[in-house]
């Protein structure tokens, strides 16, 4: 059995960046939320906020759908 260290360690590469990019999004999308929430208890308005944070979702689960896609097809 022969395995091909350099393809292993690029493949270990790619899906740590991946996932550091993914759960950062993630947290841009709570920390969106957390400004609209802040700004309602103030009597102001946040809707950047939200919108950004709903595009970060939006993000994720289209990451998370076309790694499916990878795996399936």
């Amino acid at each position: 059995m022969k395995i091909d260290w350099a393809a292993l360690g690029s493949v270990f590469g790619v899906s740590l960046v991946i996932t550091v990019a993914l759960v950062g999004l993630f947290t841009l999308g709570i920390m969106g939320l957390s400004r609209q929430e802040r700004a309602a208890a103030r009597g102001g308005a946040a809707g950047l906020a939200v919108t950004g944070a709903y595009a970060c979702f939006a993000a994720c689960a289209a990451a998370v759908g076309y790694g499916i896609y990878l795996i399936v097809a």
